[in-house]
């Protein structure tokens, strides 16, 4: 995770649960490995009721984070205030909307978030949705790196990302993730009709869960000695090769 200034941070246990509950918006939550749970039970209780991730870190992760008394607790501030994919959707369709919504599986730098966010709301995505856990946090820096996409695409936070995938699939988006070698060609896919993309992690790509959800794979093929594109690239391609096939029909 990248420095936060001071403003992205807040500490204190009951600093956090007051913040909780006037309905700040919270990225993430790190408690110290040695967080007493009598202490802290209400608060993780308020966390999973309104599926605020948290996570145990060792203390010296909270002491580079803030020095000051903080309990043990330490919550990081969203810039951005989270959507519900599952308001998104009928309203689209409502208002003839076609659906274009992007997953990121497990991205995790936040300079990549940025630049996703960026070529996707450029694009016309309606949507952005990301895992609670396991992914980048929606930070200043990520807010900076998208030239303010952030503030302006929607985006949807979810704690069982499969879940959700099998949601938009039962919706009626037609479900495409994004793999080195697997599958068809990028520009052999069928993106004029309701759909999903869903990019996987930079290291592993799509995890084993979301593969099986996928209607299709789509992969861009490498002719130099480097097997893959950097996310963020990959994310234009196949955005924009959306855009394209859409402005073909109309």
């Amino acid at each position: 995770m990248t420095a936060l200034k001071a403003s992205e941070f807040i500490y204190g246990i009951h600093a956090v649960q007051e913040a909780i509950l006037s309905g700040r918006e919270i990225s993430k939550i790190f408690l110290g490995k040695n967080a007493r749970e009598g202490n802290i039970g209400e608060l993780l209780f308020i966390a999973k009721k309104t599926g605020i991730p948290f996570q145990y870190v060792p203390p010296e992760k909270l002491n580079s984070i803030t020095r000051k008394n903080h309990q043990g607790i330490v919550a990081v501030l969203s810039p951005v205030t989270y959507q519900d994919i599952g308001h998104i959707i009928p309203q689209l369709f409502e208002a003839g909307e076609m659906p274009f919504i992007l997953v990121l599986d497990g991205v995790t730098d936040v300079r990549n978030l940025g630049a996703i966010a960026r070529s996707a709301e450029c694009a016309g995505v309606h949507a952005l949705v990301l895992p609670a856990r396991g992914g980048a946090l929606v930070t200043a820096d990520a807010v900076k790196t998208s030239s303010g996409a952030l503030n302006i695409l929607p985006v949807c936070r979810t704690i069982n990302l499969a879940g959700t995938v099998k949601f938009l699939r039962d919706s009626g988006l037609r479900i495409y993730g994004s793999s080195d070698k697997q599958g068809r060609m990028y520009h052999e896919g069928d993106y004029t009709g309701p759909l999903t993309i869903i990019l996987g992690s930079e290291e592993t790509g799509l995890s084993a869960e979301l593969l099986k959800v996928c209607n299709d794979l789509l992969y861009i093929p490498m002719y130099g000695r480097i097997e893959s594109l950097n996310v963020s690239v990959a994310a234009s391609l196949l955005v924009y090769e959306v855009v394209r096939q859409r402005r073909l029909i109309h």
